[in-house]
């Protein structure tokens, strides 16, 4: 409606009757009565043309429209139009935002910016010169200098000063140059017309203000357009897939099927290539005669090879050569571990370690050869010792590091004085059966029914021999054997199987656990776990109790029949005694068969249930701490920006060269390089050097007299320094001072105030890690998908609980645990079929085993059952170096590896300390053990040499008043243990920390050094 109004500016009433007396004129009336305009300036549609014409006279948005012209920088005006003029973007705003991110950093002379400085402070300025550097390329291709810009800019406080900038330190002022802004202003100047693809142009009037071309080109005119368009879709409808005709010259020449009217497809096509061709070379093509014309593209298509002419034929489009495939787009990290390509060079994985004195690696032995732990024990080994901690609280046990652990379960001598090993084994026992006064002893954990008849004394039926009257006697070897007896013996052997033969064969006993269990039917073993008589061993029957039960279970019988034949063996008597002579024999493999089958029972338990209960609850409240103290932390640090706002504000003139509080921890002294005092002391030796010196009589240096009044210049000028700094101090602040002041305390208070928000952060996020008890975490997985665990990572303090009797190790286990590969995965990604083996040794010289023997190095894991391990600092930095970070599984492992790292490093360098300084106390007391002297020989204190003895379960004496082991004190003396056990909890609250609300912590929600 704009170029309309300077001519209907006066439109009345006799106007438009003069309009619909005309006839010629009457068609145009009505056509401004329809409502379909729309104004420009307020953008109300639906109105007439003279309703829209009077809205946009008198539309109060006219005056805003004008304010944001001249809010609009001049400078950029013809720039922008320029770089509008005749743009084929349809939408105006894919145009506008096309526009804004072209001139968002790109400024011009004349223009009012505002200059960034390094240290934060932003001042006003013109900009004066604008200098563009093109890149500058080498011989061999590589790039020398980017293409770059620099302004030269004045600022407004010091116009006689120029300054040389780059686009980084320069901005424009908000609200000058925003979306907004733009788009009104090229709405207001540009316009296009209607039809689809039709460019912008900008207005007359605009364009010659700005010394803008108007002329369009030809290809962009509608005409142009439309017939490129018809010659495309011809194209498409009759794509041409021929060859270039060969006519034989001996055939008869045939009468050419000429056009009817009009070409073929390939011929508008061509033609219309080659008018624009021409229409480009030459714009005053367009009004050169029709004929002339035709003429002219005839010869451009001949010259091109475009067309080819047979015979009186119309020319036929020569097919072009199809253009070879793009080349596959580079791959996107991370991808599958093992699609990445080995890279021979490359070093190694590091060696692993090894617990077994089996190691599944060729030339690589046990750590401790002598040990006796098999392979198939190393996962059970970890399993109960994770869940023993994990769960400690509920067991109430003392947390203990791995390695007493190991050495408490090898024990052979003195089994039953070790305090760790019997309050491992009576601390999950209570949990399987309640005590006599606790729902009358309710077991806790469902047990198969028992096969064994209570009539009869033999043994369990599967296992039983079948009763005979007159068993023949087994003939035993001697007490002392030979070579030589053992060979007598295996005769005898072979002469009675020989004989046996002849008649029906009878089963063997496997033990005689069912004998033991009906000799003790009348105090078996739930009767004596429900009273926790635990006494002289006792709990090694009760274990074999249990372990007989369990056997009816098919699924159970094989390994509790293994452990039963070794505490009930079937040539000796069937006795309580030999049950508890005979666990002490046991090796460690069996030892840890029994606690494993002791800690899934235990997990069936109601109390374990509970407190993961409790510990999904108390995850959920820690998070809701860590959102709330991440909202006050967030709160506090916008608080400290505003803050520094107002400093830079009111900084004085005479601050100006104080450092910023950000830099309170830098000294001036450090900066400056000499401390105050030594420059007190220079000044001293420069007077002495200067007024006491005596005259030289000898020969004089050419300008000494100068450098000693510059000498006592300098001096003066100093003076005159510290007395002007005596006095700025002297004096009374000024009300600007002192509410600096007033904010830089502020400062420091917000400061502090954010470290505790960050404390109280880590703190709650250590929470949740130790309260992560469902589940053990595992770092990750590497490319041949052995599995990665640091046991300390979640549900466990690092170090063990703090008040454990043994804190003082302070580490729990100090090892990164690598597993071999689960069977699903071993078989569907490392050992693959024929056809894929071979494709991918087409793909990588190699199959994925023969890379997993390579970049392995000497040590392996080949399936889940197998176990190594790393204890050393440097082994873990070589094995995050080997991980892969283009790899969709070693990226992730990578990553947690280095998160972790610092925490990982610090524990294995204290593992490593405290089981030297063992080794060291071995070695000095060696010679000078604890003994005790007798007639026969002499006795020594395995606790002086073993570190499992110095462990003791101070929990259960704190919250019983005594430890599991030992039966509940009497009567008689219940008024001791109230003491003993307030004294205890006394001695607790002084040495142990609270929480938040006040309580003793255990080992959730506890506080340790991060």
């Amino acid at each position: 409606m704009a170029d309309l109004t300077p001519h209907c500016s006066g439109w009345t009433s006799i106007d438009r009757f003069v309009l619909s007396v005309h006839p010629t004129h009457h068609r145009a009336l009505n056509y401004r009565e329809q409502k379909r305009f729309s104004c420009e300036i307020t953008g109300s549609s639906g109105l007439s043309f003279f309703d829209a014409l009077q809205s946009e006279v008198s539309s109060p948005a006219l005056d805003a429209s004008d304010e944001v012209d001249d809010a609009f920088p001049d400078v950029l005006k013809a720039p922008i139009l320029r770089k509008v003029q005749f743009s084929t973007i349809s939408r105006l705003d894919h145009l506008v935002d096309h526009v804004y991110e072209d001139f968002k950093n790109d400024f011009y002379p004349g223009e009012p910016i505002v200059v960034k400085f390094d240290d934060g402070g932003r001042a006003p300025g013109i900009l004066r010169e604008k200098t563009k550097f093109p890149e500058l390329i080498r011989p061999d291709g590589s790039l020398e200098r980017a293409a770059h810009v620099r302004y030269t800019v004045s600022i407004n406080n010091e116009p006689d000063e120029y300054h040389n900038v780059s686009t980084d330190h320069l901005t424009r002022e908000r609200k000058t140059f925003t979306k907004q802004i733009l788009r009104s202003f090229l709405k207001k100047t540009i316009e296009h017309e209607a039809w689809n693809g039709a460019p912008w142009c900008v207005k007359p009037k605009i364009a010659e203000h700005y010394h803008i071309k108007g002329d369009m080109p030809p290809h962009l005119t509608y005409e142009n357009q439309m017939l490129q368009r018809k010659a495309n879709l011809a194209a498409k409808k009759n794509e041409f897939e021929g060859q270039l005709l060969n006519f034989h010259p001996n055939l008869p020449q045939l009468k050419p099927k000429g056009p009817k009217g009009k070409r073929g497809a390939q011929d508008a096509a061509l033609l219309t290539e080659a008018y624009q061709r021409a229409l480009a070379a030459d714009p005053g093509f367009s009004k050169i005669p029709q004929a002339v014309q035709q003429q002219h593209i005839e010869q451009l298509i001949k010259a091109s090879g475009g067309l080819v002419q047979f015979n009186g034929f119309h020319p036929i489009a020569a097919k072009s050569q199809p253009k070879p495939p793009p080349p596959p787009p580079p791959p996107k990290y991370p991808i599958e571990d093992l699609e990445l390509a080995p890279i021979r060079e490359k070093a190694t994985r590091p060696a692993l370690k090894f617990l077994s004195v089996d190691a599944p690696t060729p030339h690589r032995t046990a750590e401790d050869p002598g040990s006796g732990i098999l392979m198939r024990s190393v996962g059970p080994l970890l399993e109960t010792w994770d869940t023993l901690n994990v769960y400690c609280e509920v067991f109430q046990l003392d947390s203990f590091t791995f390695d007493d652990y190991i050495e408490a379960l090898q024990l052979t001598d003195d089994t039953y004085r070790c305090q760790l090993l019997v309050e491992v084994h009576c601390a999950v026992l209570k949990k399987l059966v309640n005590d006599v006064n606790d729902k009358n002893g309710q077991v806790q954990v469902s047990l198969p029914e028992s096969n064994l008849p209570e009539s009869e004394n033999s043994s369990h039926a599967d296992n039983s021999a079948l009763p005979s009257p007159t068993p023949e006697p087994e003939i035993k070897p001697a007490a002392r054997t030979t070579r030589s007896s053992l060979a007598k013996f295996g005769a005898t052997d072979m002469k009675s199987g020989l004989k046996n033969s002849q008649i029906p064969t009878i089963e063997t006993k496997i033990h005689r656990a069912a004998e033991v269990e009906q000799s003790t039917r009348l105090y078996d073993w739930k009767t004596r776990l429900r009273k926790r008589d635990f006494r002289n061993g006792q709990w090694a029957y009760i274990i074999m109790g249990l372990l007989l039960q369990l056997s009816s279970d098919p699924r159970r019988r094989k390994t509790c029949d293994d452990v039963l034949r070794r505490l009930a063996p079937p040539d000796q008597e069937p006795t309580v005694e030999t049950v508890i002579s005979q666990y002490p024999l046991l090796d460690i493999n069996t030892r840890v068969k029994i606690l494993e089958i002791l800690c899934m029972l235990s997990l069936e338990t109601k109390a374990i249930r509970n407190y993961m209960e409790d510990c999904n609850n108390n995850m959920t409240e820690f998070r809701k701490e860590r959102i709330d103290m991440q909202r006050k932390r967030k709160a506090a640090m916008e608080d400290l920006r505003l803050l520094h706002e107002e400093r830079k504000d009111l900084q004085p003139e005479s601050r100006t060269a104080s450092p910023i509080p950000e830099l309170e921890d830098l000294d001036d002294s450090k900066i400056n390089g000499a401390t105050e005092d030594e420059v007190e002391a220079e000044d001293e030796d420069e007077v002495m050097d200067t007024e006491e010196e005596a005259p030289h009589q000898g020969r004089s240096l050419r300008r000494a007299n100068d450098r000693a009044a510059q000498r006592q210049r300098r001096l003066e000028e100093e003076k005159l320094r510290k007395e002007r700094v005596q006095a700025e101090k002297a004096r009374k602040p000024s009300k600007q001072e002192k509410q600096f002041e007033k904010v830089l305390k502020k400062i420091e208070e917000a400061k502090q105030q954010i470290r505790e928000y960050e404390e109280e952060i880590l703190v709650i996020e250590n929470d949740l890690r130790e309260a992560d008890c469902p589940r053990t975490r595992v770092l990750g997985k590497d490319r041949f998908w052995n599995r990665y665990y640091w046991f300390e990572r979640n549900a466990m303090p690092y170090a063990g609980l703090p008040d454990s009797s043994t804190a003082f190790a302070g580490y729990a286990n100090g090892c990164v645990w690598v597993q071999g590969p689960d069977d699903m995965e071993r078989q569907g990604f490392i050992e693959l079929c024929d056809s894929e083996n071979a494709q991918y040794f087409k793909a990588f010289m190699m199959t994925v085993p023969e890379r997993k023997m390579i970049e392995e190095g000497q040590t392996h894991c080949f399936n889940a059952r197998q176990w190594g391990y790393y204890d050393d600092p440097d082994d873990l930095d070589k094995l995050i170096g080997w991980l892969d970070k283009n790899g969709v599984r070693e990226t992730k492992l990578r990553k947690e590896l280095q998160t972790q790292r610092d925490k990982i490093t610090t524990y294995m360098g204290k593992r490593k300390e405290f089981l030297g300084s063992n080794e060291e106390k071995k070695l000095e007391n060696g010679d000078v053990a604890t003994r005790i002297s007798t007639r026969t020989k002499t006795y020594h204190d395995p606790a002086s040499s073993r570190r499992c003895f110095a462990w003791s379960n101070l929990t259960a004496e704190r919250e019983n008043g005594h430890i599991h082991s030992e039966p509940k004190p009497p009567a008689n003396n219940r008024k001791q243990t109230k003491a003993a056990k307030k004294a205890v909890e006394e001695e607790g609250r002084q040495t142990r920390a609270t929480n938040r609300q006040g309580k003793v912590l255990t080992r959730q929600g506890s506080r340790y050094t991060f």
